[in-house]
């Protein structure tokens, strides 16, 4: 009797196991116009979506003509000094809502800033930031090439200045000891400076941006375009804020060291060797 009841569960099993495997989902053999069909229908969603795209983003054209259709003036320096500075030196990758603001290609793939856009951005950037006080201004600059120039834009205009670290919470956590309201963030690159980024817009504050090529300017109330990697362009950019801020503030512009001075990497080399010198022999 066990040995028939023991058949009679082990049949049922089976018939369990069989009807499981008939209720699994099969994968299904497309036929080719099948194929075809899901094709069409995916081109037209990645077609539907760079038209999204090309609608946010500023056309190259129209930013042309904005920079002709406003009274020509001299540039904030001369060309050969955004040369020099390398500040019109992209990478080799170019969001959509950066492609606008790109000349063209070099061999190698480099994509190169449109000078007399950079110029224009700058001088928009420049009249954007002047609308605030120092005390509501904060600047977040985590990449080391863009420390020194930092540190001085801060010293000049009185403006709070973050490097090496921001302390995530201080824009929006009421509870840290350290907590303060601010009206503007300049954010160096979004990449690195994404914490500071994502706090500012989180209390829905303003937001300048420094954009290279590669950088996405979503949440960005004023745009600057550039180099945003290396020390002199940095340099160049935070010595043209400098500039443009004091004059319109009506501060004391004579301290402000000659533009040499923010893109010398001689110099620059020889602080961090010095500062090096100290960690390690702790001076």
């Amino acid at each position: 009797m066990a040995k028939k009841k023991t058949s009679e569960n082990s049949d049922e099993e089976i018939n369990q196991f069989e009807n499981l495997e008939q209720t699994k989902i099969k994968p299904q053999k497309l036929s080719p116009e099948e194929i075809e069909k899901k094709k069409k229908v995916l081109l037209e969603k990645a077609a539907k979506l760079k038209e999204k795209l090309s609608e946010e983003a500023p056309k190259t054209e129209e930013l042309k003509e904005q920079v002709k259709g406003k009274k020509k003036g001299e540039m904030l320096v001369h060309l050969d000094e955004y040369v020099k500075a390398g500040i019109y030196l992209g990478t080799r990758v170019v969001t959509p809502l950066m492609k606008p603001f790109v000349y063209r290609r070099r061999a190698d793939g480099l994509a190169i800033f449109n000078t007399n856009l950079i110029d224009e951005k700058l001088k928009e950037g420049i009249e954007y930031l002047s609308k605030f006080d120092a005390k509501d201004i904060i600047l977040v600059c985590k990449r080391d090439a863009g420390w020194k120039a930092a540190e001085k834009f801060g010293e000049l205009t009185g403006i709070r200045i973050f490097t090496k670290k921001y302390p995530a919470g201080i824009l929006t956590n009421i509870k840290l000891p350290d907590f303060f309201e601010n009206e503007l963030t300049i954010v160096t690159d979004s990449w690195l400076d994404k914490n500071s980024l994502n706090d500012t817009l989180k209390v829905h504050k303003k937001v300048l941006m420094i954009c290279d090529t590669n950088n996405f300017p979503k949440g960005a109330n004023q745009v600057i375009i550039g180099n945003n990697k290396h020390s002199k362009s940095l340099g160049l950019i935070f010595y043209l804020l400098a500039r443009g801020y004091m004059k319109a503030k009506e501060m004391d512009a004579s301290k402000i060291p000659d533009l040499e001075w923010w893109t010398d990497e001689l110099q620059e080399s020889k602080i961090f060797k010095k500062k090096a010198v100290a960690v390690k022999y702790g001076v």
